[in-house]
């Protein structure tokens, strides 16, 4: 049984879209299923050059600022952030009770995000990866949103999928723990803390329900990561 829940959002020059991020996030939390719960919303504001933080405090965000200029070292300063203040805040509770939730700046998690990832906890899963959509093609060629539907598809099959998006992504506490958490990676750092967990025989539950919004913009925060894909199929689809 889950007792405490964060979210961990990395965030680098996120001014533009930080704010519906976090909007999404509150209201995940007052889901009837969700909102008893202690919880808490941590935004690694890293490398940042514009009003990132400043928007993060204003909407009740918890604020951890980094120079590392790497997401996987946000995750794993956000990640350990959040277990520190939840352990000592909650007096009993123990990492198998807790539960990190991970998503991104540039994505809007569903209402249902957080009250299905506690069912799936409940039901003896130690992760959660879940897939991703776009909904705004704007600035790339008119195929790409069919392409980009077409290959995605291709990685699904009966009951799961392959994706991993740092996006739609949630830990129990100690799994992530004994996994070694978020390795120091500038991208994949998602994948290899789910290739750790499933090498270390935890239940990591693959799942197409409640996908998470995110951004297709053309300026993408890590090289070689979701926004470098969405650049190939634009060569696909031109």
């Amino acid at each position: 049984m889950i007792h405490a829940l964060a979210v961990i959002v990395p965030a680098r020059d996120e001014q533009e879209l930080l704010a519906g991020c976090l909007d999404a996030l509150h209201r995940a939390a007052r889901h009837p299923h969700v909102r008893d719960l202690p919880s808490r919303v941590v935004v690694v504001a890293d490398a940042c050059t514009d009003g990132t933080a400043a928007i993060a405090r204003r909407h009740g965000a918890e604020l951890l600022e980094l120079t590392a200029g790497n997401v996987g070292t946000a995750r794993a300063a956000g990640s350990r952030h959040a277990l520190d203040l939840t352990l000592s805040s909650c007096p009993g509770l123990t990492l198998d009770s807790m539960w990190l939730a991970h998503t991104d700046a540039d994505s809007r998690v569903p209402a249902d995000w957080l009250a299905r990832q506690l069912a799936d906890a409940d039901g003896g899963w130690h992760a959660v990866v879940g897939t991703v959509h776009v909904a705004d093609w704007t600035g790339h060629p008119e195929g790409t949103g069919a392409a980009f539907r077409r290959h995605y598809q291709q990685e699904r099959f009966v009951g799961g999928h392959r994706h991993v998006h740092g996006a739609n992504l949630a830990v129990r506490a100690d799994a992530y723990r004994s996994a070694g958490g978020f390795e120091s990676l500038p991208v994949g750092e998602d994948r290899a803390l789910v290739a750790a967990l499933e090498a270390g025989g935890y239940h990591v539950k693959r799942t197409d329900r409640s996908p998470v919004l995110t951004s297709a913009r053309r300026d993408p925060r890590a090289r070689g990561g979701f926004g470098d894909y969405l650049r190939d199929l634009d060569a696909l689809a031109g």
